[in-house]
């Protein structure tokens, strides 16, 4: 299994060279085809009072802000991708819905992988809105910290596991990534009461199944931590070498984890390396 369609989002001249490097590696190491996007929000326009009609000649300087950014971030995508040896393809759509608008979904849902990078608060122009983009599309979504400028070897991955939907479509959704690791290691934190019936421990049976794809794996269990989960988590990757942290994406609703906090958010804040993501 591999992955052979990658989406890359391109959505700032800013980290554009960042997601096309690593987007042209992901594509070279799994024979996959790589698709650019850039997505272009357009601003408010201004009102001409006293009739309140947009003003022409803001929609014009708007429109020409927006191309020019496109152009650019279209140009950085193929240098990086030129002489690669990989099949590409170039992707922007104009609209007021940015990232979320039915044409950039729509080619969001046919690839295997999405990557993106990482939200950069030192950036007043980061207009890709991951949160809703990891709740529509429904594909994984692998996030390039914002300081991370080389593409290393996945080696060693760790699954963040409590048995939900969420959690189960992220293991799998990964699971080319854990077939080529040396190593993957499924953490359960502060596992819930099990039936009597239940036939291994948590995490044993998920562990099975990867073992039967040929994946390394070792089960650890963070029992009476007495913290978060966000907290069990970052503690276990500081000083590990993990290559890449598997999580299931937003297990309660966006409403719910902004008000309240949670896990999805608290690892999308403070991520140090890849990670990937699936709701």
């Amino acid at each position: 299994m591999a992955y052979k369609t990658i989406l890359a989002v391109l959505d700032t001249a800013q980290n554009a060279p960042q997601i096309s490097a690593f987007g042209t590696a992901l594509a070279t190491q799994f024979s996959a085809h790589l698709i650019g996007c850039h997505a272009e929000t357009l601003s408010a326009v201004p009102l001409i009072a006293p009739m309140e009609i947009p003003d022409p000649a803001a929609i014009q300087v708007l429109q020409e802000i927006a191309q020019k950014e496109t152009a650019q971030v279209q140009q950085i995508f193929k240098l990086h991708a030129e002489g690669k040896g990989i099949s590409t393809d170039w992707r922007s759509f104009m609209s007021s819905a940015g990232y979320s608008s039915n044409p950039f979904m729509e080619s969001a849902r046919t690839a295997d992988l999405v990557i993106a990078s990482q939200s950069d608060p030192s950036h007043a122009d980061h207009r890709a809105d991951l949160e809703s983009f990891l709740f529509e599309s429904g594909r994984p979504l692998l996030l390039i910290p914002h300081a991370m400028t080389e593409l290393k070897p996945v080696r060693n991955v760790m699954i963040a596991w409590n048995g939900s939907r969420e959690a189960s479509r992220a293991t799998f959704d990964a699971l080319p990534f854990l077939q080529g690791a040396e190593r993957v290691e499924i953490l359960v934190v502060d596992p819930p009461d099990r039936s009597t019936r239940a036939y291994l421990p948590a995490g044993e049976d998920i562990a099975a199944s990867l073992s039967r794809h040929g994946v390394n794996v070792v089960v650890t269990t963070d029992e009476g931590s007495g913290g978060s989960a966000s907290a069990a988590i970052e503690a276990r990757l500081s000083g590990k070498g993990v290559d890449l942290l598997v999580m299931g994406g937003y297990g309660h609703s966006r409403w719910w984890e902004m008000i309240f906090g949670g896990v999805t958010r608290n690892i999308l804040d403070s991520m140090k390396g890849l990670t990937l993501l699936s709701r």
